[in-house]
């Protein structure tokens, strides 16, 4: 009985959807998530630090990620990591999603792919925030890094 509920307290947890079409093929969409020297190039790239994003990632299921760069205006050091769960090449990928600062509030983030003759359609979906003020905050740092995302694929 206490694991359904706690199943339904994470489906009524906040979460957030992003569609963004890129003019590039779903390898290369896929790549740019999935290869740390792609990953470099945009995530974070807007506020970090020059020289300061580092990832390390093992892309398969089970394998762990982390991500980390300095803040170029406050200075401050962010870290991000977690665990892939599912893993389709140029289609799919699936991972849990926790701030160094604050481990215990793991989230889940969903990237679907699916091209067609103009590009890739990407659906993004981070899903099991603490709370409304964490989705929201999400909401605005990942608008502003797929905004790099889709210049790094253009």
């Amino acid at each position: 009985m206490a694991q359904s509920s706690a199943a339904a307290h994470l489906d009524q947890r906040p979460s957030l959807t992003i569609t963004r079409r890129f003019r590039a093929s779903q390898q290369k969409v896929y790549a740019a998530w999935t290869s740390a020297e792609n990953l470099i190039q945009w995530f974070a790239a807007a506020q970090a630090k020059p020289g300061s994003i580092k990832a390390d990632l093992d892309v398969r299921v089970g394998g762990r990620y982390r991500i980390s760069f300095i803040d170029e205006n406050s200075g401050e050091y962010h870290e991000v990591g977690g665990l892939y769960r599912e893993v389709v090449p140029n289609e799919r990928l699936k991972f849990t999603w926790a701030w160094h600062s604050t481990p215990e509030r793991e989230s889940q983030v969903t990237i679907e792919l699916k091209g067609d003759a103009s590009g890739t359609l990407m659906v993004f979906r981070h899903e099991q925030f603490a709370d409304q003020a964490a989705r929201d905050n999400h909401e605005r740092g990942w608008n502003k890094f797929l905004d790099v995302l889709e210049q790094y694929l253009a």
